[in-house]
This record gives structure tokens, C-alpha cells and sequence, in this order.
């Protein structure tokens, strides 16, 4: 089949990529096979548009992506037959039929991790999932994400600062730019090489809730595993989470702190054993490396590793000079609760508050998510 009997079949009323999946295990002949094998609605659409394409309402789904592809550079159509077809997609039971495309389809290449996390990550996680990021990326790995706000996007910045492959699986259409803040990102994705971005809508599909939870199960369908960096109690990342187990893929998560509340759903996957603790890409690569052997490359094709940019861990941020500050020492990159920091050093509640409202805005520290966080300085 080709791409345009592909986009027709993902189009055709009543059915749906569970259905579609259900009817390829049979291994019906094209196109005798599907007409016996359809429902009846949908069989007299696809016969319509065989002997009469030009009447079919299936046709304009056709002629638009043909437009789409000839508007720019770098478009593709990815199905079953195309080449550069992921097969790990083929194991899911309700895989996309029709992937739209937009930039390096070298990207689908060689082994891949999903990263996954918070909107809101702490300073200490943005560290960790940049760290992980250009460490996979050294290592020949490709990260996939979801180019959302926080986790997802520093990712996959970071990936294609390294000089690695990186794939967005996007909620909306591979052109339009979703959220908003992200269209640097969405553009570095597009022209860079390394970068791809994917949907199983056509372009133009504006974003809607009900898209995220569906393209989450590409993003790790994609991957021989998932790597969820920080994620609360409640977070749509433990969805990505759910999915890679029902996937019969490996979950791996990295550890936080007891009063961090962004990495609360991450202590929960440890406490339930469903998840394996990372401290290292060494961790990851070790233990999928007994059923990934064909997709890691080997240490002498691991690309050379790219010029260092990275600042020093927060925890390792110059104290003031002058007399040193009770609370800056009882503060790192991981958030503490005010109650913990007036027990910790005795200062009354009000002078701490008025303390750390100067340290702020001196620069010294901020409060996100948890707590209060000591900020990096040059």
C-alpha cells in the first residue's frame, strides 16, 4: 500500500487505529481484502473512493497532505510500508496509522529513551533532565518527548545543544506550535539535524485535551524505555508511566527528596516496584541492554562528545562571601518547606520570611514548588 491508500484508510468513518489494527493482524489484500473485511459504511467509502476518487470526501484528506508536503522541506508521510516506519509502533495494540512528519527522518533512528516530568520541575530537576539529556545524546541515544512546558522542552533543548536526535510527538498538527513559548523549539526541531517532530493528525489539528493522553502512548511506544525525571502525585507524566508498563517496556525514575513535592509520583513508582531507580544513563543503558543489544550502538560508534556547557550543579553555588547566612547554608537546589528552614536554624518565622524576601531579591534564591531553592550564580 501507499502512502495515499494509507492516509484513506486512517480517514475512513467508524474506525479508528484500535479497529484498523484488529483488521491489519488479519493480513487482508489490498483492496479485495478490505472491502470484505470493513463495516459496511466504511467499506462503501473506500469503494467510492477507488472507482471514483474525484466524488470521494476521502479524496480531500489526500490532495491536502500532498499540499502540505510540497509547501516545504522536510515533510513526510510515515505508514507500515514507508521505510523509515518505526517497527516498535507495530507492538502497540492500537498504533497510529498515518504518522505526519516534519524534519530528520534520521532522528527515527538507533535506540530511544522517552523523558517525561513535570511542567514545573525544581532546579534540580531541570539539572538532572539536562544532564540525562546530553548524556544519552553522547551516548548515540535519541530522547523522545512530548515538547511540552518544563521537563519535556528543557530535554530536548538540551539533546539538540549536544548535537543529538531528539523526536516531539505533539498533541496538535506538526505545524502548529503548541504551547505557544515553545516556538524556537518547535523551529529547532523542524531544520536542525537530529530534530523530528511527529503527530497522527493531519496539519493544522488544533490542540485538544483528549489528543495528550493518546499521542503519550507514541512517545513511549517509541522507546525502548521511559525516564520520568520529576512528576507529582497526580501528574499526567504517570500516565507515560502506566502506558511503558502496559507496553512491556522498562520504567526508570530518578530519586528526589522526601519534602520535594514534584517528585512525590516518582517515590510512589519506587515504593510500588514498578519502576527501576536511575543515577545514571549507565543504570538505563545497563539494564535494557539485555533486550536492546540490537538498537545500542557499540562505545566505538558513540559520537564524540560535545563541547561542555554545563554550569555547576546548584549544590555546588558559592556561599557569600561576607558573613555567611544561616539560611542560605540550610538551602540547595532541592525545595525546603519554611517550617523545615525555621526549625533547621531557629530564626523566628517572620524574620525568615523577611530574610529570604532579601536573599530573593539579591538573587540568591527563589521559591518554586516545595519550598524555597538556593539559585546558581556565576
Amino acid at each position: 500500500m501507499d502512502a495515499q491508500a494509507w492516509l484513506v484508510v486512517n480517514a475512513l468513518p467508524g474506525m479508528g487505529a484500535l479497529r484498523i489494527a484488529q483488521l491489519l493482524a488479519r493480513q487482508p489484500q489490498w483492496p479485495e481484502g478490505w472491502l470484505a473485511a470493513l463495516p459496511s459504511r466504511a467499506a462503501s467509502e473506500l469503494r467510492l473512493w477507488l472507482e471514483h476518487p474525484a466524488r470521494s470526501p476521502l479524496q480531500k484528506v489526500v490532495d491536502e497532505t500532498l499540499a502540505w508536503q510540497q509547501s516545504g522541506p522536510s515533510r513526510h508521510v510515515l505508514h507500515r510500508d514507508h521505510p523509515a516506519w518505526p517497527e516498535l509502533l507495530n507492538e502497540l495494540p492500537d498504533p497510529p496509522v498515518v504518522l505526519w512528519a516534519q524534519g530528520d527522518l534520521g532522528a527515527l533512528e538507533g535506540p530511544k529513551l522517552a523523558m517525561v516530568g513535570t511542567r514545573r520541575p525544581t532546579g534540580e530537576g531541570t539539572h538532572n533532565a539536562q544532564t540525562f539529556a546530553r548524556d544519552l545524546a553522547r551516548r548515540g541515544w535519541c530522547v523522545v518527548s512530548g515538547m511540552a512546558l518544563g521537563v519535556d522542552g528543557v530535554a530536548q533543548r538540551a539533546t539538540l545543544n549536544a548535537g543529538g536526535r531528539t523526536i516531539a510527538v505533539l498533541g496538535c498538527g506538526v505545524d502548529v506550535i503548541y504551547p505557544a513559548t515553545h516556538r524556537d523549539l518547535h523551529e529547532q526541531l523542524s531544520r536542525l539535524p537530529g530534530g523530528l517532530l511527529l503527530s497522527e493528525h493531519p496539519p493544522g489539528t488544533v490542540a485538544r485535551p483528549a489528543f495528550f493522553p493518546r499521542r503519550n502512548r507514541i512517545v513511549t511506544g517509541l522507546s525502548l524505555g521511559t525516564l520520568v525525571v520529576e512528576a507529582t502525585e497526580k501528574s499526567g507524566s504517570l500516565v507515560s508511566a502506566r502506558l511503558t508498563l502496559e507496553q512491556d517496556r522498562e520504567l526508570f525514575v530518578l530519586p528526589g527528596s522526601l519534602h520535594n513535592v514534584q517528585a512525590r509520583g516518582c517515590l510512589s513508582l519506587l515504593r510500588q516496584g514498578s519502576a527501576h531507580l536511575a543515577c545514571s544513563v549507565d543504570d538505563i543503558i545497563s539494564d535494557l541492554g539485555h533486550w536492546a543489544e540490537a538498537f545500542i550502538p557499540s562505545d566505538d560508534a558513540t559520537p564524540p562528545a560535545a563541547p561542555e556547557q554545563t554550569e555547576k550543579p546548584p549544590e555546588q553555588t558559592p556561599l557569600p562571601e561576607a558573613l555567611p547566612d544561616p539560611l542560605l547554608m540550610s538551602l540547595s537546589a532541592t525545595p525546603t518547606p519554611i517550617d523545615l528552614l525555621v526549625h533547621a536554624t531557629g530564626v523566628a518565622v517572620s524574620d525568615c520570611q523577611q530574610r529570604l524576601l532579601m536573599l530573593e531579591l539579591e538573587g540568591w534564591v527563589t521559591q518554586q514548588a516545595g519550598g524555597w531553592v538556593r539559585l546558581p550564580r556565576p
